[in-house]
């Protein structure tokens, strides 16, 4: 018998909805408004019927080139930004969403999974005060999350403009003292290396492909393995937690497995699979891999 592949989905989403996707398309509902923005992965045919999408939706992502487009709103007066929120059993933050011309809105819902296990695992320490560092934290989801379960958190983004988005989610979100830095997460990682500090919880969700402050280039597949030995030397060897999550059409969870295993063979309740998000018309968009483990201080 085959061995099964843990699939998870968010389960505490009031203000986002996956509606539909297939075609190359998804039709999402985020807070008040429904978008259409393209989707890779989603090769198979839609569920809903074009009349049903071109009804549903209030905007539309067209592309120019591979790399960026336009929206098309479908009645004047609909905004560039609004605000959405995300609660679970634990924490609730706050977003500022906008459309961007690379198609996206400032949030990827799916990180909702690994957010409720960051909460969880932050409340369940013994440390006091956890020290949590989110790499490639883009708009800081797993910051804010952090933060707000108790942590002292650090952010890592190498671009200036998202860093400066996240800000504003954490002034939303009600939260305070977050230490934010523009930099390489590769340079950063190991600059703390040298200065011999630890944190109690590592997030990582790098990209395919990017690019640093400096212009140094990122490529997942050339630099993780790397970035993964040094990162697992950062952790608190006492009490710990780290996720890996990662959106490459080349990356598997076994691949997940192997990479932390080889890094982190004392990994305790390590789990990989897959990541998706459930649409109300019926199919399942699988959005990235992780790979998570966690150790709880002894009483």
């Amino acid at each position: 018998m085959a061995n099964s592949i843990p699939l998870l989905t968010p389960q505490h989403w009031k203000d986002y909805e996956l509606i539909d996707c297939g075609d190359f398309e998804k039709l999402e509902r985020f807070g008040d408004h429904v978008l259409i923005r393209p989707e890779p992965q989603a090769v198979w045919p839609k569920g809903l019927t074009e009349e049903e999408w071109t009804k549903r939706h209030d905007i539309r992502f067209k592309g120019r080139s591979a790399t960026s487009g336009d929206w098309l709103r479908k009645r004047p007066g609909l905004p560039d930004r609004w605000h959405i929120n995300y609660r679970n059993a634990d924490v609730s933050i706050r977003f500022r969403l906008g459309l961007t011309s690379f198609k996206h809105v400032g949030i990827f819902p799916e990180q909702a999974v690994n957010w409720d296990y960051i909460a969880e695992t932050v409340k369940t320490f013994r440390t006091k005060r956890p020290k949590v560092l989110n790499l490639f934290a883009y708009t800081g989801g797993a910051s804010l999350i952090a933060r707000a379960a108790g942590a002292d958190t650090t952010h890592v983004d190498s671009i200036k403009q998202v860093v400066t988005w996240a800000n504003e989610n954490q002034a939303l979100s009600g939260l305070s003292d977050i230490r934010w830095v523009v930099e390489d997460a590769l340079k950063f990682v190991k600059r703390e290396l040298k200065r011999g500090n630890r944190y109690n919880g590592i997030i990582l969700d790098p990209p395919a492909y990017g690019h640093g402050p400096k212009g140094e280039k990122w490529k997942l597949e050339d630099h993780i393995a790397g970035m993964m030995k040094d990162v697992v030397g950062l952790l608190d060897p006492h009490e710990h937690f780290l996720i890996l999550n990662t959106y490459s059409l080349g990356f598997s969870s076994v691949i997940v497995e192997n990479l932390v295993r080889a890094v982190y063979p004392q990994a305790d309740n390590l789990e990989t699979g897959e990541l998706y998000l459930q649409a109300t018309a019926g199919s399942k968009l699988p959005l990235g891999v992780f790979g998570k483990f966690r150790k709880i201080g002894q009483p």
